[in-house]
């Protein structure tokens, strides 16, 4: 009788079966308490417009309930070619999808991937167990349901440059003033054919040391740190 609930057909739902047994192995073991997980935070955003891709992340960087930088890059730049021809944002997308799914989500990486080949304008997201999405728009990260409601509101296919570049910022925006993991500067990439403009910082927070001031924060109309390479730009969520 005890044998036949092995071919059983699970139920269909959650199953919370190994509550019971993980609490019990907890006290057999010294030490083996159930490693509690650690909080990190960021915003980051991506939405394709006209003429390519606009992403966008903030600065800071968490690790549980401590700020360990207040300056973190998180727009990386990838490659320009690979193996001496123009590579397609779908080669890139598919190296860090097999890479991820490697490792079954052992790595906590939440990937937006942007870029331009001849093929068009590419947005894509890879989560940490290898699975892709391609979107026009996204926001990730613990301050994403802020930002993804400042992207549902305003994007528009076909979007122009400014525009575009303005609804990144403003989501970003969203996810620091809606989520304490995210905050400081706004940091923003256009992709183009024509190449890669990374602007850092293109918002930076100003905070005042007087002691019953709030934190208030000014969009810079400059164009801070500019570098032209590649088409491929990937920004991370730590």
């Amino acid at each position: 009788m005890a044998l036949s609930n092995i071919f059983e057909t699970p139920a269909p739902g959650f199953n919370f079966d190994n509550t019971a047994r993980n609490a019990a192995l907890e006290g057999l073991f010294d030490g083996g308490k159930t490693p509690k997980p650690m909080k990190t935070g960021t915003t980051i955003a991506g939405v394709v417009f006209k003429d390519g891709v606009v992403l966008g992340a903030d600065t800071r960087a968490t690790s549980d309930e401590v700020v360990a930088d207040k300056m973190c890059a998180k727009i990386h730049y990838i490659a320009p070619n690979i193996y001496g021809r123009n590579p397609r944002v779908v080669m890139a997308v598919n190296i860090l999808q097999d890479m991820l799914y490697r490792y079954r989500g052992q790595i906590g990486a939440n990937l937006i991937l942007g870029g331009v080949d001849c093929t068009g304008n590419h947005l894509y997201t890879v989560g940490p167990y290898g699975d892709v999405d391609k979107v026009p728009y996204l926001s990730m990260g613990s301050g994403d349901l802020a930002a993804l409601g400042i992207l549902e509101d305003g994007f528009k296919p076909d979007l122009e440059l400014e525009p575009a570049k303005e609804l990144v910022r403003a989501a970003i925006q969203a996810g620091i003033m809606n989520d304490l993991g995210s905050g400081n500067n706004i940091d923003i990439c256009v992709i183009t054919k024509q190449g890669v403009d990374y602007i850092r910082p293109y918002q930076e927070s100003q905070y005042k040391d007087n002691r019953y001031t709030c934190t208030s924060h000014s969009l810079l109309n400059r164009h801070g740190d500019h570098r032209r390479a590649g088409k491929l730009k990937l920004i991370r969520l730590i």
